[in-house]
């Protein structure tokens, strides 16, 4: 499982790990009962402090995303077929709204936007899933 940080984004560390969680999950890369690494390791490997794991992990339990379990690995809850898809919308409408502002921000034409939106998509669907 590969979880990026970007400490200089503004989004709390807890909140990017919950976003990644979710979308490897709605992405199908993390399915119902795999394990998520332990928060120690996690910690360890983001190089953050691992309350902060602990913490986006409770949220994630919170949120009916994950079983966590005394003295062994969180696991991904079972999640409908629905619920997947509407995550996935969600994550993807929250991301494309960002980049429509920035676009407006940087005075860029719709064409113009359109155009490298497609290049991108062109190029990562060309690169090998992670």
């Amino acid at each position: 499982m590969v979880i990026d940080i970007n400490p200089s984004s503004g989004v709390p560390v807890f909140r990017q790990i919950m976003d990644q969680v979710h979308l490897l999950i709605a992405g199908g890369l993390l399915k119902a009962g795999d394990p998520l690494p332990p928060t120690r390791s996690l910690a360890t490997e983001l190089g953050i402090n691992p309350m902060t794991v602990s913490k986006a992990y409770g949220l994630l339990e919170r949120d009916g995303i994950l079983i966590r379990r005394p003295g062994k690995p969180s696991i991904v809850r079972t999640m409908p077929k629905s619920k997947m898809v509407e995550t996935r919308t969600e994550i993807l409408t929250a991301r494309l709204s960002e980049a429509v502002r920035s676009v407006a921000q940087l005075g860029i034409d719709q064409e113009e936007a359109v155009s490298l939106f497609d290049q991108l998509l062109s190029i990562s669907s060309k690169e090998p899933a992670p």
